[in-house]
């Protein structure tokens, strides 16, 4: 199990993808869009998001580098940027790692199962680290 780094941006992730795709040499990135995710009727999806990415992600140097843009409306601010992603196989490592970094925390996304994770959530723990919590299907060892 690796800890990634995950980079927002604030209208500009797909220019910083490809730039630093070019800078270290790597595969052309896969960019999915906002506007390319499965509709959800409840929550309209605004016309200035469509375009935006929702995800993309570099191997640099053998290291998972992912990038999105924040979603119109919510909180930008260059330098902080940043949060890091843990990814396992193990349901139950990531709710309990979950549990134990929300304390003193602020939740951002409940552990829920999403078009893109059957395990997925989001905290600012009680230092102001960003985490994002995601099941990965392509390891074994399962114990949900």
């Amino acid at each position: 199990m690796a800890i990634n780094v995950y980079f927002n941006f604030n209208g500009n992730a797909r220019e910083a993808v490809e730039f630093y795709a070019d800078v270290f040499g790597t595969e052309p990135p896969q960019i999915m869009t906002f506007g390319e995710a499965p509709p959800d009727p409840s929550h309209p999806l605004p016309e200035e998001a469509k375009d935006l990415v929702m995800h993309a992600m570099l191997f640099i140097d053998g290291s998972q580098v992912m990038f999105s843009d924040v979603f119109p409306g919510m909180p930008y601010t260059e330098g902080n940027n940043i949060n890091l992603t843990l990814m396992n196989a193990d349901t139950g490592k990531i709710k309990a790692w979950y549990d134990k970094l929300k304390e003193g925390g602020t939740v951002i996304m409940e552990l829920q199962e999403t078009f893109w994770s059957k395990c997925y959530g989001s905290l600012k723990d009680k230092f102001g680290i960003i985490w994002q919590l995601s099941h990965d299907g392509g390891q074994s060892g399962d114990h949900a």
